[in-house]
């Protein structure tokens, strides 16, 4: 969490959609709860210019927008900006470029037409440093996608960065992969919840990740755990 989210100040923030009234009645939402709106963007392209030349804090990426679409424009965003979160645009709640965003590093995904409440809160949530899914729906997720384009390979083997990890870690992290919330990861080895955050930290520290969504995507994509495992 940055000293500035730290501090409770708002966000600031860029929307990118090709609607115009979307990114208008979502700069209208925000800045009547005191969310700094610094830019908008129509396409891909204007939303990597605009994270570029703005610095926002959080970016409002609709997933699918003309010439380069908003899972490219994640990637480019977050090469450039690693520091901003990436709150992924959708119509559908279980659209197909779900799992690809996530992956591309974004922070959890929001339905357009979400309660300017939900708007708001999502927002400052992802600017903490917290992911916006809730760990049982990002399992969803990333089991039915990883699961649709699984090819007939074998299953990948646990990547090598893996090994930096305690063994409690890796336990920590597989749980994490199945679902479970801290508070249940607890019960089942026996910890505090503290000490869970704490291993969260640590995971996330050592395997470079932003938050829990990209740490149950890893621990898919390493074989850590296995789409339709217990």
């Amino acid at each position: 969490m940055s000293e500035r989210a730290a501090s409770g100040a708002a966000p600031r923030v860029v929307i990118a959609d090709d609607q115009a009234l979307v990114r208008g009645g979502f700069r209208l939402i925000l800045t009547a709860h005191g969310i700094d709106v610094v830019g908008e963007a129509a396409d891909g392209a204007e939303a990597v210019e605009a994270v570029r030349r703005l610095r926002p804090d959080v970016a409002l990426m609709d997933i699918r927008m003309p010439g380069m679409d908003g899972l490219e424009a994640t990637r480019r965003v977050l090469e450039h900006a690693p520091e901003c979160r990436v709150l992924m645009l959708t119509t559908f709640d279980l659209d197909r470029y779900v799992y690809a965003a996530l992956a591309a590093g974004a922070s959890g995904f929001l339905l357009k037409d979400v309660t300017p409440e939900h708007l708001v809160a999502a927002v400052r949530l992802v600017d903490t440093g917290d992911a916006l899914l809730a760990p049982s729906i990002t399992r969803r997720l990333v089991e039915r996608f990883a699961a649709a384009d699984t090819t007939g390979a074998a299953p990948p083997a646990i990547h090598r960065d893996l090994a930096g990890l305690t063994p409690r870690e890796r336990e920590v992290l597989t749980l994490m992969g199945r679902g479970l919330s801290n508070a249940e990861i607890a019960a089942s080895l026996t910890l505090s919840e503290a000490t869970v955050k704490t291993h969260a930290a640590h995971i996330f520290g050592k395997l470079s990740l932003r938050d829990r969504a990209q740490a149950v995507v890893l621990a898919y994509e390493t074989g850590l755990v296995k789409p339709g495992g217990p």
